[in-house]
């Protein structure tokens, strides 16, 4: 029978750190094979952050607070989205890419359950590889 608790990751991200790669090694060292994030606030220096339906990201240098940060994790891949908010309150948002640098720090949450596990697969829905999600 599969591992149905809920587990629960919180851990701080310093000063000049890459948050999606900061992230992605939480995953890695706690092997979380279906996860999500359930909060992250924070400051960046820097932002990388693909928006809807654009190949490339675009990226920027300032002091930007982080409003938002969502998504489902897994060794088998992730999907992370981020939105934030610059001094003067416009907020930016989409799909995390690497190259947002911490500023003063990155507070995150993950949780995980060994119920389910999540793989990414071209399924046919869309050109992309897709969520898949499997009881164990």
């Amino acid at each position: 029978m599969p591992d149905e608790k809920l587990h629960v990751y919180a851990f701080r991200l310093r000063p000049g750190e890459d948050l999606k790669a900061g992230i992605e090694k939480a995953v890695r060292e706690n092997n979380i094979v279906a996860g999500w994030v359930a909060t992250g606030v924070g400051s960046l220096t820097d932002y990388s952050i693909r928006f809807a339906n654009q190949p490339d990201a675009a990226t920027g240098k300032g002091h930007f607070e982080i409003v938002s940060l969502t998504g489902t994790i897994s060794v088998n891949g992730s999907h992370l989205h981020l939105s934030i908010s610059d001094s003067s309150g416009t907020t930016l948002g989409g799909h995390l890419m690497p190259g947002c640098k911490i500023y003063t720090t990155a507070e995150i949450v993950l949780q995980s359950t060994g119920r389910y596990s999540f793989t990414r697969e071209k399924d046919g829905s869309t050109p992309w590889e897709e969520l898949q999600v499997k009881e164990r």
